[in-house]
């Protein structure tokens, strides 16, 4: 299964309080850190409510 690797490059400063959370509860504590999630619709959907705040890289399995 695919991996993503995203990325915070944008500030939340001025944006709603929502997109805050989504980019808390994707496991981000400060800009410009990058974490690593399996590629669901859950998390494509936390994506999408922040898509102008992230960059995002798909991984595939390179051991297959």
């Amino acid at each position: 299964m695919a991996k993503l690797r995203i990325k915070w490059i944008k500030s939340d400063i001025g944006y709603a309080k929502e997109q805050r959370r989504t980019l808390k509860a994707l496991g981000f504590h400060r800009l410009h850190e990058t974490v690593e999630h399996e590629d669901s619709p859950p998390v494509r959907g936390m994506i999408a409510k922040v898509n102008h705040l992230v960059k995002v890289e798909v991984i595939t399995d390179a051991a297959v």
